[in-house]
Formats: structure tokens, sequence, C-alpha cells
């Protein structure tokens, strides 16, 4: 296979929803745990997350000054000597993400360190591209306007040699992931909520069939593990 293994790994509601309020509820704590454990136990070269998702775990909404960052019109990919091996992966088509480094800092060993890589559409700003090469940040090219996702997980593999890769939201990147065909495997803890208003697992998803691996009951929520 010329691109990564692809497993989507989400916390839902019991009515399928990804976002909302009940994700910070008493009765969601179970499977939030179990969802962070299980992200340290798979033990993927990467994991991918779309601008929203990023920009609320990871970059608190803060974003350079491009005024300072002399324009780039050199839409190729831009890679860094040294790779760590693990990753965190942002999709974000229009450089709208702001790093104050090359890696994530976070509590969470299965966050923790991980080198950022950029995907972008070359829609981007070309002062952008300046200011991720000033700041080490190495990023590649998938799709003009909308992002190419088979192309970017080809790059992805042949660059940087990422064989398995959570993709952890939110909607819309799941749902481009799922219109795509390129998720092998769905992981899924369902707290044992109504969430009513929320986003779904996938965004303007297509019909696809899967099957049902694995159930397993953690504390009171489920895991369900489902295979092509």
């Amino acid at each position: 296979m010329n691109r990564p293994y692809i497993i989507c790994h989400m916390v839902t509601s019991i009515d399928g929803k990804v976002t909302g309020k009940f994700l910070y509820s008493h009765e969601c704590h179970d499977a939030t745990e179990t969802y962070y454990q299980m992200n340290r136990d798979f033990r993927a070269d990467a994991y991918a997350c779309g601008r929203v998702t990023m920009e609320g775990s990871f970059t608190g909404g803060w974003y350079p000054d491009l005024s300072v960052y002399a324009p780039l019109y050199d839409i190729s990919d831009f890679l860094v000597e040294e790779r760590s091996g693990f990753y965190a992966v942002a999709f974000d088509p229009h450089g709208r993400l702001g790093w104050r480094g090359t890696t994530i800092i976070d509590e969470d060993p299965g966050y923790d360190k991980a080198q950022i890589i950029e995907v972008l559409t070359r829609q981007v700003d070309p002062r952008y591209l300046r200011y991720l090469q000033v700041s080490g940040i190495p990023y590649i090219f998938a799709g003009e306007e909308e992002l190419d996702i088979e192309e970017a997980l080809q790059k992805l593999k042949k660059y940087f040699g990422i064989n398995k890769l959570l993709l952890e939201g939110g909607s819309i990147l799941d749902g481009a992931f799922q219109r795509a065909g390129v998720i092998d495997e769905l992981s899924l803890v369902v707290a044992p909520i109504m969430a009513e208003m929320g986003k779904p697992l996938c965004n303007n998803a297509h019909m696809e069939t899967y099957r049902l691996v694995e159930a397993k009951p953690c504390g009171t929520a489920l895991w369900l593990n489902y295979r092509k």
C-alpha cells in the first residue's frame, strides 16, 4: 500500500456526535480516559487533525504576524533533515494555524513531542510558507483549492515513512477521508450520552460498509472496532 494504514479514532455520543458539551461532562469521563489510553496503545507513527481541532487542542488560536515575512512563491514541498519518526499532521488548507515551535507540547505522551507537519493547498498565503520555513516546520502540498487526501497520504508515507496514522477529527476532515475511501479501521469510544447538538462523525459521508470486529465495555463507555 502506497499510503499509511488509517484508523479513525474518536469519542462519540450514542447518537453519533463528535462535538458538543457532552465531551466535558462527568458522564463522558470513562469514554475520554479510554480514548486517550487507546491513543497511546496504538503506537501509531502519526496522528492527524483538521485546523479547528488542532487550534482547539494545541495552538490556542495564536497566529503569527505575516507582514514581517517576505512572500515565498515557490510552490514545492518543504522538508527538513531532522525527522523524529513521530508526527502531528495538521490538515490546514489555507495556512491558518500558528505554531510557536516545531513539536507539540502536551502532558499526554500520546501527543507530546510529535513533530509538526503542515498539509496545505496551493491557495495558501505565500507569506505563510516563509513563516513555516523560518520556523523549521515541514509542509507538503496536496490539492489546488481543496485538499487531495490521496496525494497527502502518499507524500506522508514517501517523505516521512508514516505507516500507521490515527485520524482524530474533526468531522470535516473525517468526512474528507471517508469520501476518499481511505479509512481502513474505525475505533469508536461511545459515551453513554445523547448529545442532541453537535457534528457527526463524518461530515457529508458516503454510504460505506464496515464489519464489526470487537465490542468491549470500558467502564460506562463502549469501544467499537470496525474494519473494512
